[in-house]
């Protein structure tokens, strides 16, 4: 699938927490961690479980730089 977002991280699913509701889904990625929180049923669609490979895609209105 082609996107045009820029901000892309590529990892794999480290855990997945569920709820009535909302799912939260952590991926590790080169640079440590990123958390995500879809719906559970959007979980579901993507049939999303641990050690899967996925793409993390971000979309902000701001990125910011600290050093």
């Amino acid at each position: 699938m082609e996107i045009s977002a820029r901000n892309q991280l590529t990892g794999t699913v480290q855990s997945i927490k569920t709820g009535a509701v909302m799912a939260e889904i952590v991926v590790s990625v080169d640079a440590g961690t990123v958390a995500a929180v879809i719906t559970d049923s959007s979980r579901e669609h993507l049939n999303l479980a641990e050690g899967d490979h996925v793409t993390v895609v971000i979309k902000a209105t701001e990125v910011m730089i600290a050093k």
